[in-house]
């Protein structure tokens, strides 16, 4: 970009990269090892640097080489409702940003459109292009987070009324927990990001993008704040879920062993009548069974309405 923006061939960026006034952006969505061997050919980029931006699974970090910066970065976009997490691998040079995705998500047009633009007052070159790239990752933690709070209410109201309990509620709140410390481990390294590119990089953090990069700094550390709440309400709402289940088997337990209570008083008194022997107490009355009938309903009617008031049956 030098007073006007057109595309270059990918083979042609070695001619224009060291040309003065030019800055260049090169975005690749999830480049074979050729491509990036190719890339690191045009730009002259380190090939530990290279064999990070090949591999997924980076942790986030910032890298200074001799003639450019190395920064992967996790990104968490929302597609219909679900989080999905990719990474964005940046390599920063005195004129030029090279954005590398390994997502599916939609791509940094955003940052193309407003360089476009050409901001007054900001030049445009690798430290603004740096800073949109970032601004853009971060804006798009925020409708992650606002999805997963209505998530976890839904899951609260379910659980404060009773419905779906069981092991099905448990699972999907542990699935919640996991899914915002996958959020919190691509949210709370872009604190450290931006703190070092202010502190250690004047060259790209200039005086007049200082407050940019700060911005970018309070994002992820409000973005941070609220996922740790939620992990906290969640954690809490796992611990009502099992107390509350816990309290449950107690009553059962409590109404068996009020049941079985209720039903010793009979067992005992017919199996010993039951028993083979010659003499048994008023064996020869006629009157004994219906009178051991009464006394046995009237003993359990007695215990049944004990257990009643203590609340165990």
């Amino acid at each position: 970009m030098d007073g006007e923006t057109r595309p270059l061939p990918f083979d042609d960026i070695s001619e224009h990269v060291g040309l003065p006034g030019r800055f260049l952006w090169v975005e690749l969505n999830t480049p074979d090892a050729a491509r990036i061997a190719r890339l690191g050919e045009e730009l002259g980029l380190h090939a530990l640097a290279l064999e990070d931006a090949i591999s997924t699974h980076q942790r986030s970090k910032l890298e200074e080489y001799d003639s450019h910066l190395f920064i992967a970065t996790r990104t968490a976009q929302l597609w219909e409702t679900r989080m999905e997490l990719g990474e964005t691998h940046l390599f920063v040079g005195r004129n030029y940003v090279v954005a590398i995705r390994h997502d599916s998500g939609a791509g940094y047009q955003r940052v193309v459109d407003r360089l476009k633009r050409r901001p007054g007052g900001l030049a445009v070159g690798p430290s603004y292009a740096l800073y949109l790239v970032l601004d853009l990752i971060v804006d798009q933690f925020h409708p992650v987070v606002d999805a997963m709070q209505d998530r976890f209410h839904t899951l609260e109201s379910q659980l404060m009324h009773g419905e779906r309990v069981g092991r099905h509620l448990l699972q999907r709140l542990y699935e919640m927990k996991r899914d915002l410390i996958a959020l919190r481990d691509a949210v709370e390294p872009m604190q450290d990001i931006a703190q070092d590119l202010i502190r250690l990089h004047p060259e790209l953090c200039s005086k007049e993008l200082k407050p940019y990069y700060r911005d970018i700094h309070d994002h992820a550390i409000r973005v941070s704040g609220t996922i740790d709440r939620l992990r906290a309400a969640t954690n809490d709402a796992m611990q009502f879920h099992l107390a509350s289940q816990s309290v449950k088997q107690n009553e059962s337990v409590q109404k068996l062993a009020g049941w079985g209570a209720l039903l010793a008083l009979p067992t005992v008194v017919f199996s010993l009548y039951g028993m083979n022997f010659d003499y048994m107490p008023e064996l020869k009355w006629p009157w004994a069974y219906p009178a051991l009938l009464v006394l046995t309903a009237t003993g359990m009617a007695l215990l049944y309405r004990r257990l009643k008031k203590r609340g165990w049956i």
